[in-house]
């Protein structure tokens, strides 16, 4: 058992730090720009040792596009959890410690929030505020919280009965200061497996709201665009929309597989059992 739970620590940290060091280190690995450097003379030419991934339909190399690319569905998975993680929290663990009409009203804002599906209150927004980074951004950072908020409420109903929270309130501590200090620690592990899960998900939105034409503006690359640029290749080059979305999947399935492994390495009752 934990040879397997390794496994999937180990699978997930590696494709997801694959992802970082692709974009962060983008210009350092390849010395073409991803937008200026087109050349119609090379268009739709297959991998090559020239061309790794081929060239699209403008003779842009698809290799720089895809690691450049990196680096947008790293700053929408990261931040958009960041800005998730933060509401969810904030809203679950005022309202498990308050309690009254508060958590009814966190509750019932929750529930909406379940049954619309994310994606489209997220095309909602964007239809709003228009394509582009900023919008997306809070777009997704608006639409994935219930679950963290879910996850929080119910830590906090069982932790604010804890002695050090009573503790706490004997030495004065204001509500706002037990929530931060005394039930945030407690319960980072829950929240950072479901944050690391839900990066996954906002790479996916990001890459269906940018097929759609509402993500990130063109020519600016992000896998989602990518895919929407080779929708005619498809048959005379395919290797313009095999590679992008080789590189959601391996993303995806990095940050899934990093979420799996840290839930199982943070769960006591999987460590009790584990030889």
């Amino acid at each position: 058992m934990r040879r397997y739970l390794n496994l999937n620590l180990i699978l997930g940290g590696a494709l997801t730090l694959l992802v970082i060091v692709a974009g962060t280190f983008a210009p350092l690995l390849t010395h073409l720009d991803p937008v200026l450097d087109a050349d119609l003379m090379n268009s739709q030419m297959p991998p090559s040792a020239e061309f790794w991934f081929g060239t699209d339909s403008q003779g842009r190399d698809i290799f720089t596009r895809v690691l450049y690319g990196a680096r947008i569905s790293l700053t929408v998975g990261i931040v958009s959890q960041v800005i998730n993680s933060v509401i969810g929290l904030a809203l679950g663990i005022s309202a498990a410690y308050w309690g009254g009409w508060w958590d009814d009203l966190v509750n019932g804002l929750t529930n909406m929030m379940l049954a619309i599906p994310s994606l489209i209150f997220a095309l909602a927004i964007m239809a709003v505020l228009g394509p582009g980074l900023v919008s997306l951004l809070i777009a997704l950072g608006l639409t994935n919280w219930s679950w963290t908020c879910r996850i929080a409420r119910s830590a906090a109903l069982s932790l604010k009965s804890q002695g050090y929270v009573q503790a706490a309130q004997t030495m004065g501590y204001s509500d706002i200061r037990i929530m931060a200090t005394q039930l945030v620690p407690n319960m980072l592990g829950p929240i950072l497996v479901i944050g690391t899960l839900g990066a996954g998900s906002a790479v996916l939105s990001e890459a269906a709201l940018s097929f759609l034409g509402l993500g990130i503006r063109p020519p600016f690359p992000s896998w989602g665009s990518m895919l929407t640029d080779a929708r005619e290749l498809i048959v005379l080059a395919p290797w313009a929309a095999i590679f992008p979305g080789l590189a959601i999947f391996l993303a995806v399935l990095g940050f899934n597989l990093l979420g799996d492994g840290l839930r199982d390495m943070l769960d006591p009752h999987m460590r009790t059992r584990a030889p």
